[in-house]
């Protein structure tokens, strides 16, 4: 199938069944809001993919196509795409940097908050934060530059100031607005539970956040190649949309997800997904490499 059509109807299904879970979450209890949490956090891992996929602009050929769907795809996230577009930018330029390393330490590191910050992203503490950080973004952008932010390692390149000029801003401010409008008509027209609703996003976001750093854990301090490809199941495969080939995906920022496997066969062959995934809970290990320098624009 064409890749536009065929991300156009993967949007479309997303949405429908993201809704549909929703709603049906809000009718019922015990094991059946169980499973339909579980439905939903897997379903949220490939609009995950397909955000990321718009960030690289490879979601749809039109631009104005490209980012309406990655909009869209973003507030059932929820986050401004714009915000998360810059991070995931910004995650390029600067991946495997001191900046970025969250599974090394050197010496003269804190090592308890090291370890907290290790575990707060794999017991999915980390991603309620991006939801309220794009709000604060859109309401008082002046908080990130206070002296705690550009201070952190991490949030000193994300929240860098020149990144976020009026014209940035002004989107954010649009998407967020529209998050406001999209939730307010889903829980007023399909008379959402909030507890319900609670449940499936702790599951997504779990789920998510326990992934979010595997392709990355323990790999090479390199810009470039410090990723992974990781072997995992024909079903994950299509979750993911392909997001198991994430070296692939670094080397090759441009190529769409259709292509991933393709450009994988002249790749590093992959790690098991389930041998990488459980080391990272022995927590972060002392850094042996130098730390790269970061590149002006990786894509």
């Amino acid at each position: 199938m064409e890749p536009n059509r065929q991300n156009l109807i993967i949007v479309a299904a997303i949405q429908l069944i993201s809704i549909g879970s929703l709603w049906l979450a809000s009718q019922v209890t015990g094991w059946q809001l169980a499973a339909i949490a579980f439905i939903f956090a897997f379903v949220g891992l490939s609009n995950y993919a397909i955000i990321h996929e718009a960030c690289h602009g490879n979601l749809h050929t039109s631009r104005s196509a490209n980012a309406a769907l990655g909009s869209l795809a973003s507030l059932l996230f929820p986050v401004s795409f714009t915000f998360m577009a810059i991070a995931h930018r910004v995650h390029h330029n600067s991946n495997r940097t001191d900046n970025e390393m969250f599974d090394y330490y050197y010496p003269e590191d804190n090592k308890l908050i090291k370890f907290a910050q290790w575990y707060s992203i794999l017991i999915g503490i980390y991603p309620p934060i991006i939801p309220l950080g794009s709000v604060i973004m859109a309401l008082c952008p002046w908080v990130f530059w206070l002296k705690p932010w550009q201070e952190a390692k991490s949030s000193s390149i994300i929240f860098n100031r020149s990144l976020f000029g009026a014209a940035v801003l002004k989107k954010i401010r649009i998407e967020v607005f529209s998050g406001l409008v999209y939730w307010t008509v889903l829980f007023y027209f399909l008379q959402l539970n909030w507890v319900s609703v609670a449940v499936l996003y702790a599951a997504f976001w779990f789920n998510w956040s326990t992934r979010q750093y595997v392709t990355h854990a323990f790999s090479k301090r390199d810009v470039m190649n410090g990723a992974h490809n990781l072997s995992v199941s024909p079903l994950m495969e299509k979750i993911f949309l392909n997001g198991q080939w994430d070296l692939v995906h670094h080397q090759h920022p441009e190529a769409r997800w259709q292509d991933l496997p393709q450009l994988g066969r002249d790749s590093r062959v992959p790690i098991p997904y389930w041998s990488q995934y459980f080391k990272q809970w022995l927590g972060p290990r002392p850094n042996k490499e130098a730390a790269p320098v970061a590149l002006n624009d990786v894509y």
